[in-house]
């Protein structure tokens, strides 16, 4: 089963370090990342989409996505 997060956050190093995170714990980029104005915060935000193989197991939407 192939499990799909979006990762999201200010345009920071903390983004950054979300996504090497994300990377190192067996997750793949999928796609490019998306980048955009908030107007409210009145800041950029960026969002990365990443996914990961498991071994076949149900899928329980109760679940956290890091369990898998």
């Amino acid at each position: 089963m192939q499990i799909y997060r979006f990762l999201t956050g200010e345009d920071d190093s903390a983004f950054c370090h979300k996504v090497t995170k994300a990377l190192s714990e067996g997750w793949q980029l999928h796609g490019g990342p998306s980048y955009g104005y908030d107007a409210v915060s009145k800041k950029m935000r960026c969002g990365q989409a990443v996914v990961r193989t498991v071994a076949d197991q149900p899928y329980d939407p109760d679940r956290k996505l890091t369990d898998y």
